[in-house]
C-alpha cells in the first residue's frame, strides 16, 4: 500500500489523540441538553462554563467574552454583521483584499443586499496592509475593520496589533481579527481587539467548532437566533461536549506550538531551499512569513495538474484556500500580491506540523523532481 504523507495542515489538522480521548469521554456521558433544569443539565451547563472560563484565561479575556461557533467562517460572518447590525448609522467597513472568502463574501453581501460600502485595502507583494493604509481608510462612519492576522494561502503576518491600537484611539470603529491560521502559532496580545475568530479544526480539534470573542462593550446583533444559550448572542442546543473540549484544544495547541516551533521552522528551511535548488521553481510567500505555510509555482504544470500527480506519489497537499479548491480561477491571493496570473494559477500550498519529518520532505522535493521531468 502507498505511503500517504499529510502536507495541507492549513486546511484542516489531525485530531489530537489526548482531545480525541475526552470528546469521546464527554460524548458516552455528558448528552443531555444543558439548559435542562434537572440535575444531569446543570452539571453540563456548569462544565461548559467552566471550559469557558478556560479558553478565557487562555486569551487574557473575560469568560462572558467567548461566544462558542460551528467555527471560524461563522464567528468571521457574525463579527461582521453583528457589529453593522448593531450601527445602522454606520454603513462602512474596512478589510484586505485578500481575506478568506467568509470575510470577503459576508462584505460583498453588506454591499448588495444592505447598501453598505467596503474599503478593500491592496495588499503590497509582501501580503500585507500597513498601518498607514488602515488608518487612511478610517471613517467617521466606519462601523468595523476586520483584517486577518495570518493569510491562509502564503502564510504573512499583518501587523494586526500595531492597526488595532490605532483603530482603537483614532477611530469609533471596532477591530475584528481572523485569528484563525495564526493561534498557537504566534503570541497576540488581545487587549485592543474588540472581536476575533478561531477554529478549532486547525489546532488538532474537532470539526464544527469554534469561538467568536466578543468585547462586552461591542454592540451585537445576533446572526443565529433562538433561545438564550450563549448570553443570547447565538441561538441553538449547545454542542456541550464539543464546546468543552475546545478548552483542551486550545492549551495543546498553544502548548505544542511554543514546543514545535524550532523544529517546523527547521522543516520549512529545508523545504524552501530544495525548492530554490529546482529550476523554474518561484516562491510566492514572502520572507516575513509563518515557517508552517509554504507556497511556490511552476509555471510549466497548472495547480490542478500538479495536485493530482502528487496526489499519485502519495503526497495531500492544495494550492489555494481549501474553502475555493473547487474553482479554477487563479488565487486571488497571489494575484493580488502582484504576480502573474499564470504564476497564480500554478501554485501549490504546502503546509507543515510537528508531526511531518525531514524524510518527507526529502520525498517530496524528489516527487516534486520526477513530476517536472514527466510534465514539464
Amino acid at each position: 500500500m502507498q505511503r500517504r504523507i499529510y502536507f495541507d495542515n492549513a486546511s484542516t489538522t489531525n485530531i489530537n489523540p489526548e482531545v480525541l480521548k475526552s470528546y469521546k469521554q464527554l460524548l458516552d456521558q455528558y448528552y443531555v441538553n444543558s439548559e435542562s433544569l434537572y440535575d444531569e443539565g446543570t452539571q453540563i451547563s456548569r462544565m461548559m462554563e467552566k471550559a469557558r472560563s478556560a479558553i478565557a484565561g487562555l486569551l487574557d479575556v473575560e469568560s462572558d467574552e467567548i461566544i462558542f461557533t460551528s467555527g471560524s467562517s461563522e464567528s468571521n460572518t457574525s463579527a461582521i454583521k453583528g457589529v453593522c447590525f448593531a450601527c445602522p448609522e454606520k454603513k462602512h467597513i474596512v478589510t484586505t483584499n485578500i481575506e478568506h472568502s467568509s470575510v470577503l463574501n459576508a462584505c460583498k453581501q453588506m454591499e448588495e443586499v444592505f447598501g453598505y460600502e467596503v474599503t478593500y485595502l491592496p495588499v503590497g507583494p509582501d501580503a500585507t496592509v500597513t498601518l498607514q493604509q488602515a488608518a487612511h481608510a478610517l471613517r467617521p462612519d466606519t462601523a468595523l475593520v476586520t483584517i486577518m492576522h495570518v493569510n491562509n494561502e502564503v502564510g504573512s503576518i499583518n501587523p494586526i496589533e500595531e492597526i488595532a491600537e490605532y483603530v482603537k484611539k483614532h477611530s469609533h470603529a471596532y477591530m475584528h481579527a481572523d485569528l484563525t491560521q495564526s493561534m498557537g502559532k504566534l503570541e497576540i496580545n488581545m487587549k485592543n481587539i474588540d472581536l476575533a475568530s478561531v477554529s478549532a479544526h486547525k489546532l488538532e480539534g474537532l470539526k464544527g467548532s469554534g469561538i467568536l470573542i466578543k468585547k462586552k462593550h461591542v454592540p451585537f446583533v445576533p446572526l443565529i437566533n433562538g433561545g438564550e444559550q450563549e448570553q443570547g448572542l447565538r441561538g441553538g442546543t449547545s454542542n456541550a461536549p464539543v464546546n468543552m473540549v475546545f478548552a483542551k484544544t486550545l492549551r495543546l495547541a498553544m502548548e505544542n506550538g511554543r514546543k514545535s516551533h524550532d523544529k517546523i521552522e527547521k522543516l520549512s528551511r529545508m523545504l524552501e531551499e530544495g525548492l530554490r535548488a529546482i529550476e523554474g521553481v518561484e516562491i510566492n510567500h514572502p520572507a516575513r512569513h509563518i515557517p508552517s505555510t509554504v507556497n511556490f509555482s511552476y509555471e510549466k504544470i497548472p495547480s490542478e495538474v500538479m495536485q493530482n500527480a502528487l496526489n499519485r506519489k502519495g503526497f495531500m497537499v492544495s494550492a489555494r484556500s481549501t474553502c475555493d479548491s473547487k474553482s479554477d480561477d487563479p488565487s486571488y491571493v497571489l494575484t493580488a500580491m502582484g504576480y502573474s496570473v499564470k504564476r497564480a494559477s500554478s501554485c501549490i500550498r504546502v503546509s507543515l506540523s510537528s508531526a511531518n519529518t525531514e524524510e518527507e520532505v526529502q520525498l517530496f522535493l524528489k516527487a516534486l523532481k520526477e513530476i517536472i521531468e514527466q510534465y514539464g
